[in-house]
């Protein structure tokens, strides 16, 4: 069988070597400095011309104006076995070692529109940007007839283009009477240009500007934003002259911009110089691509020229993703009908091992499974029919024991009950000795060999709740089918407690979501609804999910104390069973949700400068300091913190917002945090208000009303009753 297993997935692997060998035969590193329109439309270029070559496969990466980023993307590029490196440089000087240690790896590389101020590279392709600066330059001597202020708006610090274009247009300037009344550094984005032009006017406020020349088309709209916050509007150009929509064409047709400078893309042309080199043909060394000047002239006649080659360029592009499409699926076709031929006869000896070893295996595990079963369900039954009586009999023992009567009885009396509690016992330690030996001989899993819950063999007292602050008003939901049980239960408790009863799990899941409980004591073994179906559907309520719930059961052994653990319950306690640990434990489970009521109901404690001595170190309050992990709490809160200034928030809104009923709403937050709704509601809205008085410099009135109050007198008398000042005094 497993020689069979081993032969059918060696053959497969074989069989997909020799079928999906697809190495490209060029792979074409691509490192771009930045990521904006410009260089996404000529990475578009580049894919486009890539898919008219077979086997070039294009690798991009941007460095978003991170020199260190970029660096480490060229690594990263050689790393994965590129055969050709085209790069942006972002700056002219920091990636240069990166790119030099391309070159001397002997990977031909192609630096383009950036320079590096090494020479260690095979071609170089770009415009000229000093002839852009000159050219913009004289527009704008033109355009102002020799007269008039201009700001200039640089390039990134350290990048080639913004020191060229920068020389050409400073020089184009040279002798004339413009004057450049400010050269701010920006970074080519639109965002860094309008701060630096908005901080610019703030401090020149009585300078007028005629022109704002910015070395790209984003950083001359940043500026052009500034200027008209301040009402002023002054003539703008920029470079790039990108087609396509928010493109600088558009803008300069729009008059959004009274000029642009077509800066070419053409990574089609740039694609095509990396195969000539790769493939052995000739290539320049340095390739400058020409441009021009867009102006209100021409800009519509370039917008429908570049809006009719976007569309073919699409048209490609669908045509050449159907034909990919086409091809792989019968690349993948011819892969499928090699396999197959294999696949059909390998598998069908297979099957038929397969089917029959595992046919035997399951019958055999089936079989087994059902005596377990049998058997456990059999000791289950029997545990669950001997020891709810022996609660009934221990138990009213143990409180009869305890009465006036019986301590006053005469010793003959006293000797009958000695006798019934001794041999009560005795009965007790068989039962658990005789279930616990055929338990173990009944099933092989260690987890059911274990024994059961040890009894207390000393004479307990009178069990007794003393009164304590959880307990008040407290109500314990009984879940009981045997009528006795929950007549027990209820002596033991009603004295402290509101006791309700419940005949089965459906009757205890309606009235839990009526009364909504502090606790609930349920049994597992129950006609209609189960006690562990009872406990998850109480623990998956929205509106009970808090309530503790323990069951008490005839159910001991380990399997299903986990069984019930799983099913959401807090404690499980096995009959026969001590009555002072059931009251220790529901003591327990209700001072774990007091814990939750101070941490609630104290919130406007923690808003309170604390004593010098409760100045613990960070680490000490957090081991002290009690967390809010309840999911429902969360909810509420948050809930309550996004929707605080709606003055209409009310408890109908929360309540439907977290799929409660009014009633159902306060009865869970109170059970939880010892407040109702609409107190935590306030308080929360005061806690805020406060914040903001001592933080935000607003008024009273703002304040009041951001906090949700529709009145700032009500807010202030509200205020000095949570504090004990006035909203004025701080």
């Amino acid at each position: 069988m497993k020689k069979l297993h081993s032969y059918l997935l060696a053959t497969i692997v074989i069989l997909c070597c020799a079928c999906t060998d697809n190495k490209p035969k060029h792979i074409i590193g691509v490192s771009q400095c930045s990521e904006d329109i410009w260089r996404s439309w000529q990475n578009s270029e580049m894919k486009m011309e890539a898919a008219f070559h077979e086997g070039v496969e294009l690798r991009f990466t941007s460095a978003y104006d991170n020199s260190e980023r970029q660096s480490q993307q060229i690594d990263s590029l050689v790393k994965s076995g590129i055969d050709l490196l085209i790069v942006a440089p972002n700056q002219l000087t920091s990636v240069s070692p990166a790119i030099d240690r391309v070159f001397d790896k002997g990977i031909p590389v192609i630096v383009f529109e950036r320079k590096t101020d090494s020479q260690k590279y095979t071609a170089f392709v770009s415009a000229d940007n000093y002839e852009m600066g000159w050219l913009m330059g004289e527009y704008i001597e033109s355009r102002l007839n020799g007269k008039g202020n201009v700001i200039e708006i640089l390039g990134l610090k350290g990048s080639s283009p913004a020191d060229e274009r920068h020389k050409g247009f400073a020089n184009a300037l040279r002798g004339s009477d413009l004057k450049v009344v400010g050269t701010l550094q920006g970074d080519w984005t639109e965002e860094t240009s309008y701060q630096k032009v908005k901080q610019w006017l703030a401090g020149h406020k009585d300078v007028k500007v005629d022109y704002v020349f910015g070395q790209n088309d984003r950083m001359a709209m940043g500026a052009r934003k500034a200027f008209r916050e301040v009402g002023q509007s002054p003539y703008f150009c920029g470079i790039d002259g990108l087609p396509g929509e928010n493109g600088g064409i558009q803008l300069v047709r729009d008059s959004l911009l009274d000029a642009s400078y077509i800066y070419p893309t053409r990574g089609d042309q740039l694609l095509q110089i990396a195969l000539d080199i790769l493939e052995g043909k000739p290539f320049k060394k340095e390739t400058m691509l020409t441009s021009a000047i867009v102006t209100r002239d021409n800009a519509n006649v370039l917008l429908l020229e570049s809006e009719e080659v976007v569309r073919q360029a699409q048209r490609l592009e669908r045509m050449n993703q159907q034909a990919s499409t086409y091809l792989h699926q019968l690349s993948t076709q011819r892969i499928i009908n090699v396999l197959s031929v294999v696949l059909i006869v390998l598998m069908l000896a297979f099957i038929v091992i397969f089917y029959l070893y595992h046919l035997q295996k399951a019958r055999l595990a089936d079989e087994r499974n059902r005596m377990e079963r049998e058997q456990l369900d059999f000791y289950t039954q029997v545990s669950h029919e001997l020891r709810t009586p022996l609660t009934l009999i221990e138990g009213p023992l143990e409180q009869i024991s305890q009465t006036k009567e019986a301590k006053e009885a005469s010793a003959e009396t006293k000797g009958l009950y000695a006798i019934l509690r001794r041999n009560t016992q005795q009965l007790t330690d068989i039962i658990n000795k005789m279930l616990d030996a055929q338990t173990a001989i009944g099933n092989t899993k260690a987890a059911m060999a274990e024994t059961l819950t040890d009894l207390p063999v000393e004479t307990p007292s009178l069990p007794s709740a003393e009164p304590s602050q959880q307990a008040d008003n407290a109500t314990i939901l009984i879940v009981d089918d045997n009528a006795d049980i929950r007549a027990y239960l209820r002596s033991i408790l009603q004295g402290t407690y509101q006791v309700n009863e419940a005949a089965d799990g459906q009757q205890g899941l309606a009235l839990a979501n009526e009364i909504v409980p502090d606790l609930i004591i349920s049994d597992v073994m129950m006609p209609v609804m189960n006690g562990l179906e009872f406990c998850q559907r109480v623990k998956g309520g929205t509106a009970t999910s808090h309530i503790p719930v323990i069951l008490l059961t005839a159910r001991a052994l380990s399997q299903h104390q986990i069984e019930g653990y799983e099913s959401g319950a807090d404690a499980y306690i096995t009959k026969p069973f001590s009555a002072e640990l059931l009251l220790a434990r529901i003591s327990n489970l209700l001072r774990s949700r007091l814990q939750l009521k101070n941490l609630f109901g104290n919130a406007e404690d923690n808003t309170k400068e604390p004593a010098a001595s409760d100045k613990a170190p960070a680490t000490e309050r957090e081991v002290t300091e009690p967390a809010i992990t309840d999911t429902f709490l969360l909810k509420f809160r948050d809930f309550i913190e996004k929707n605080m200034s709606d003055s209409d928030l009310n408890v109908e809104t929360i309540g439907a917002e977290l799929g409660l009923s009014r009633v159902q709403l306060y009865r869970k937050v109170k059970a939880l945090t010892g407040q109702s709704p609409v107190e935590l509601l306030r308080t929360a809205r005061l806690q805020k208000g406060r914040q903001l008085l001592q933080t935000s410099g607003k008024t009273i009135s703002e304040v009041a009303y951001e906090v949700g109050f529709t009145a700032p007198s009500y807010f202030t008398k509200c205020f000095k009753d949570e504090f004990g000042i006035s909203p004025s005094d701080l």
